[in-house]
């Protein structure tokens, strides 16, 4: 069993699972929303298994993870997502690692890719080039594709907050279920995870970031211009392996110019039978990318 252990940033106390000898090559396993460090539980044994230091963080407003001053704005915009990550390598001594998330880590893995290239080995990024402009409003899209972002327009009004504050453990179980169809995930596996949903910045953090991308919450000042570099899209320059589900229900856009914004010779794999939630649906999937990206 990994080791839960936290690590003190200059905004947070991140909690973490370890596993792997601490000499290893770090890899570092990232969440998304709603999910938790769990999501890693059979992606890390394996790894460490062969020798890697396997980190597992849980992202701001997620389980033990703490701020360290109630004053601070409960924010989650991506540049803050992607600094938590460096800031978590700095506060463990890590120089560089390989790095491996979805949905919310995998923007925050894509973003660390970008501002500190030197400091990331290789990366698999599970749902492509994921990071947003959040200076523009986006365009309107497909009647489909505005239906599978239902959550956001949602938590984009005052009722979608008090909606996820009043019934977040309903709305985090549909999301499973409606993001990964084919998945037939137990009772027993929401339910390990669902506590992490009862941090007290839970809420706070995820309407911040949904509101943040549609130009409906205030920046951090100290992010403006990493947002600012973001909005221009700026290739990922690191080895990289990209992953999709293929039957991911909310993350489905698969452009044939997405490899432009990676090395020439990128990978890219489309799992079949698997939703929006890999590294609990197809381990090993993550695990053989890893393997690859690190060879």
């Amino acid at each position: 069993m990994p080791d839960t252990l936290t690590a003190r940033t200059p905004t947070l106390e991140i909690a973490y699972e370890a596993s792997g000898p601490s000499s290893g090559v770090p890899i570092i396993l990232l969440h998304g929303f709603p999910d938790d460090a769990h999501a890693y539980d059979t992606v890390a044994p394996p790894l460490a298994a062969e020798g890697r230091r396997v980190l597992v963080p849980y992202l701001r407003g997620y389980g033990p993870t703490r701020f360290l001053d109630p004053a601070t704005p409960r924010m989650a915009q991506q540049a803050a997502i992607g600094q938590d990550l460096l800031d978590f390598m700095d506060a463990l001594g890590v120089q560089s690692a390989a790095l491996a998330g979805y949905d919310w880590g995998g923007r925050a893995a894509c973003i660390a890719a970008i501002v500190a290239p030197a400091r990331v080995r290789a990366l698999v990024t599970i749902g492509g080039y994921n990071v947003q402009n959040t200076l523009a409003p986006s365009k309107p899209a497909s009647a489909l594709e505005e239906r599978r972002y239902w959550y956001q327009w949602y938590f984009n009004m005052e009722r979608g907050r008090a909606g996820l504050e009043q019934n977040r453990h309903d709305i985090c179980r549909f999301l499973w279920r409606d993001w990964s169809p084919t998945w037939k995930f137990t009772d027993a596996e929401y339910d390990r995870t669902a506590p992490a949903f009862e941090n007290p910045d839970f809420v706070p953090v995820v309407i911040h970031s949904y509101r943040h991308r549609h130009l409906n919450a205030p920046s951090d000042p100290r992010f403006d211009a990493v947002e600012r570099q973001l909005a221009t899209r700026p290739p990922i320059t690191v080895p990289t392996m990209v992953l999709h589900g293929g039957d991911d229900a909310v993350s489905m856009r698969r452009s044939p110019d997405e490899l432009a914004q990676f090395p020439a010779g990128t990978e890219r794999r489309v799992i079949p039978g698997v939703g929006h939630f890999m590294p609990r649906e197809a381990p090993g999937a993550v695990v053989d990318a890893l393997r690859t990206v690190l060879r």
